[in-house]
């Protein structure tokens, strides 16, 4: 708001720009379209915003327009109120440059409705909305799926607006990975995610793959030994030595490489902060199964080689005699790989047709309830 009226001279704004606000006015009443509650902008009290006193209209009015496009550049639910697995975030956008832009525009809805995402998933979810929407909100299955798309609606305004045209993509509630080059899909296979445990599921982030391990040691994390591998080791004396591992000075444990590695043959590098990995696994039969949710959050691809290969521009042949040396080696990308880890309950397939999937992590519904109301007292973005 202060950015904003700076800009103005600290005067009101919308006293001679009458048009502009009343098509602004109009479009935020509207925001329902992208699964913004309108209150969210408030809606009851722009209905009557004729009636305030002149300087409380300018400043509602701003608050409201900025509001509103902070949602469709940022997302509605600001990062500070997420899970701390939820680390996904657009490019930051100065919403007082965009509205102040906005105010002398022939076409100012134009210019903030621009900040939304323009992904195909993105406008095919909004006709969706339009299917299941209020009209049809009186059968339970509408309106559940109309709430799926409110928040996914939601997760993609926290993707970057303009996607790399080469990019991995893994959607952890389809339990499924897709590479793309230039857009389009040239690779896809199932995965194995996190269980349902909140400490264990996978998160939502992206990060950048740098390289590949072939023959990797698994190390696992001492919060793991401690939960899952001390009480077996207690029971078993001998079991590290039976699966090919070593207790290290600092509580982790090492399983040293080979076929029985816990992640396989090749594991993908992709710092993060979250130790999320792409990884391949001995336990091939888990791949048939419906239910794919078994990690400890990490990712398992089901055919490792043959993305492995796409990635570092090789053969089948060239992996395989790598791994065939049985010597843990690391190898870097042509070009370092984007990939992003998301969880996608509603999404567009290729074909552009909506499809749903279940909510097993249970966290769409803390995302709808941020999407309909604004805890009391707390302050928008838009007044700092």
């Amino acid at each position: 708001m202060r950015r904003f009226y700076a800009r103005h001279g600290f005067a009101p704004v919308w006293r001679t720009r009458e048009a502009q606000a009343e098509s602004l006015m109009a479009v935020v009443l509207r925001s329902g379209g992208h699964g913004l509650d309108p209150e969210l902008f408030h809606a009851t009290v722009l209905r009557r915003a004729s009636d305030l006193p002149s300087l409380d209209r300018d400043l509602l009015l701003s608050h409201a327009f900025l509001s509103y496009a902070d949602a469709l550049a940022h997302g509605a639910v600001p990062v500070e109120r997420r899970r701390p697995g939820e680390d996904l975030a657009p490019e930051a956008v100065d919403v007082a440059d965009v509205l102040d832009a906005a105010t002398d525009s022939p076409d100012p809805v134009a210019v903030l409705e621009a900040l939304a995402p323009a992904t195909p998933t993105y406008s095919a979810l909004r006709q969706a909305l339009q299917r299941h929407g209020p009209n049809a909100a009186s059968e339970q299955a509408n309106r559940t799926r109309s709430r799926a798309i409110e928040v996914n609606l939601e997760r993609q305004r926290w993707l970057p607006r303009s996607l790399p045209p080469d990019r991995v993509w893994v959607n952890v509630a389809d339990q499924r990975l897709t590479f793309y080059r230039d857009h389009k899909p040239v690779f896809t296979t199932r995965v194995v995610v996190g269980n349902d445990a909140e400490n264990r599921q996978s998160p939502e982030f992206r990060a950048l793959i740098e390289g590949s391990f072939f023959n990797p040691p698994w190390i696992v994390p001492r919060d793991i030994v401690v939960a899952e591998l001390l009480p077996r080791i207690q029971r078993e004396p001998d079991y590290l030595a039976r699966n090919n591992m070593v207790m290290l000075p600092n509580g982790e444990v090492e399983q040293r490489p080979g076929p029985n590695a816990g992640v396989g043959f090749i594991m993908l590098d992709m710092p993060n902060r979250f130790d999320v990995y792409l990884h391949d696994t001995p336990a091939k039969y888990l791949f048939s199964r419906d239910n794919r949710r078994l990690s400890f959050g990490c990712i398992r691809v089901e055919n490792p080689r043959a993305f492995a290969a796409l990635l570092m521009e090789q053969t089948l042949d060239e992996i395989d005699e790598v791994i065939g040396t049985g010597v843990t080696t690391r190898r870097a990308v042509p070009t370092p790989m984007p990939v992003f880890i998301v969880y996608q309950t509603a999404f567009a397939d290729t074909e552009g047709t909506t499809q749903f999937r279940p909510d097993f992590y249970n966290r769409d519904a803390r995302i709808w309830e941020q999407l309909r109301r604004r805890p009391s007292g707390e302050r928008s973005s838009t007044e700092a």
